[in-house]
């Protein structure tokens, strides 16, 4: 079983990400001393690579991490590679889920589709990557519904699942649609294929 660092410092990506590769590699825990990484790439894919790529060097050890992105088509794809700081630095999640209630207060329903996208990389000292993307195509809803997860799960209505929000699915239902689960099946799959060359 391949080790790897979690380079991620967000305690509720890190205990999903730990749960949809569990048994498959060994997750080390981001070192606590290490500081913030600055996620100023303009991709979902350059913010991941700056992540695994400060862990990997700090380390001395593969590095696996994550950038997620939420696009809302009435808002031009927006806020993407902002969904984090959608409300501004330092912002809550509740702080970003209010803000996006109100800047689409006027826009009916039917005008409200979004994805999440997610990015998941693994990097090696070497200096090997391997990137995946996992895609969960929905909508924004009208209002908060459900009080499980985390982010924007409580105003996010996946397409696959039963019309409710993802706050309102168990952890187990919201992974098996999800964008990060899907990033990360992915790279389970990619990485059982073998490791990259280059």
């Amino acid at each position: 079983m391949e080790t790897f660092v979690c380079a991620s410092a967000n305690p509720d990506k890190v205990a999903e990400i730990a749960a949809l590769l569990n048994g498959f590699v060994e997750l080390l825990p981001r070192p606590a001393h290490l500081p913030e990484v600055v996620e100023d790439a303009t991709s979902l894919r350059g913010n991941a690579r700056l992540k695994a790529a400060a862990i990997c060097a700090a380390t001395g050890l593969a590095a696996i991490s994550d950038d997620t992105g939420l696009e809302v088509d009435a808002l031009g794809g927006e806020p993407g590679v902002h969904t984090a700081r959608f409300a501004g630095e330092g912002c809550s999640y509740a702080d970003n889920r209010a803000k996006m209630l109100s800047v689409l207060r006027d826009v009916p329903m039917v005008q409200r589709a979004a994805r999440f996208k997610t990015v998941a990389m693994v990097m090696w000292p070497d200096g090997r990557e391997l990137a995946v993307e996992g895609v969960c195509e929905g909508s924004i809803a009208m209002s908060e519904q459900g009080v499980r997860g985390f982010g924007y799960d409580s105003i996010f209505v996946p397409v696959d699942g039963d019309g409710g929000t993802f706050s309102q699915m168990s952890e187990a239902a919201k992974n098996d649609i999800s964008h990060r689960g899907r990033a990360f099946r992915a790279l389970v799959a990619a990485l059982a294929n073998g490791l990259p060359t280059t």
